[in-house]
C-alpha cells in the first residue's frame, strides 16, 4: 500500500511541477516550439515520467534536476532576448527554402528536409502549385510562411475600393451556459440587458449555450436546443 501511494504523490508532484513551469517560461514554450524549446520539453518530460514512477531515484533529486532544467531554459531566454547572435544558436534562425520563385536545393539539403515535406506544407497553406510561390521560409519553429505571387494574391476591400468599417473585440457573453459577468462589466453591460435581447428572439438566458457579441458590434447566439432534425454526425 505504502508503494501505490509513493507513486501516487511523485506522479501528483510531477504534474504539478510540469503546469508550474510552463508558466515561468512563458506561453512561447507551446505555442513557439523552437530548439531551445524542444530539447527543454524532452528533458523536462523524461525527469518528470522518473519522477512519477521510477522509485529507484531519490525523488527529492529529481525534483532539482527538474528546478535546474527550469532555471537554465529561463537563463537561456533571457540570453536570447537581449543578444541577436546568441538567439540565433539557442533558438535557430529562419532559413528561406523558395525565393524568386526557385527552389533553394542547398538550404533544403543543409535541413535534411524534402520536396515531400515541402509539398505537405505548401497544402496545408492551400497551396497545390508551387508556381503561385513567390518566397518560402522555414521558421525557426519549423512552420513554413509563404509569400504568394503577386497574381495569385487574394484581393482585398482597399483593392477594389469599398468602404471599411472599425472592428470591434469580440465579448463572450455566455460560454457553457453560463453568463460571463465580468466581460459583462468590464464592457458597461448587464444580465438585464441581455435577457431583453434574448426576449426580442423569444429565449431566455437559459436556453443559451453561447453567446458572443462580434466584431461588428452583432449579437450570435447558439442554442441548446438547434432544431436540426437529422444532423450529419452525431456521437
Amino acid at each position: 500500500m505504502h508503494a501505490y501511494m509513493d507513486i501516487l504523490v511523485r506522479t501528483i508532484i510531477s504534474v504539478i511541477l510540469l503546469l508550474f513551469i510552463p508558466k515561468l517560461l512563458g506561453k512561447q514554450m507551446i505555442s513557439n516550439m523552437t530548439s531551445h524549446n524542444f530539447v527543454t520539453s524532452i528533458m523536462l518530460g523524461s525527469i518528470a515520467a522518473n519522477l512519477a514512477f521510477n522509485e529507484s531515484l531519490k525523488s527529492v533529486y529529481l525534483i532539482l534536476a527538474l528546478v535546474a532544467v527550469a532555471a537554465l531554459s529561463f537563463l537561456l531566454s533571457l540570453i536570447a532576448l537581449k543578444s541577436h547572435k546568441w538567439r540565433a544558436w539557442i533558438s535557430g534562425s529562419p532559413t528561406v527554402l523558395i525565393e524568386g520563385g526557385k527552389i533553394l536545393e542547398g538550404n533544403m539539403r543543409k535541413l535534411k528536409y524534402t520536396m515531400d515535406s515541402l509539398d505537405q506544407s505548401l497544402r496545408e497553406k492551400d497551396i497545390f502549385d508551387i508556381e503561385e510561390v513567390e518566397y518560402g521560409i522555414l521558421e525557426d519553429n519549423g512552420r513554413l510562411s509563404v509569400l504568394k505571387k503577386e497574381a495569385f494574391q487574394g484581393v482585398q476591400k482597399k483593392d477594389m475600393k469599398l468602404p471599411s468599417h472599425p472592428q470591434a473585440f469580440p465579448v463572450e457573453l455566455i460560454m457553457d451556459g453560463i453568463v460571463m459577468e465580468d466581460n459583462l462589466k468590464n464592457y458597461g453591460l448587464t444580465a438585464q440587458w441581455l435577457e431583453n435581447e434574448l426576449r426580442r428572439k423569444g429565449k431566455h438566458i437559459s436556453d443559451v449555450f453561447y453567446a458572443v457579441r462580434g466584431t461588428q458590434q452583432q449579437l450570435i447566439f447558439d442554442f441548446y436546443k438547434d432544431d436540426i432534425r437529422h444532423p450529419l454526425d452525431k456521437e
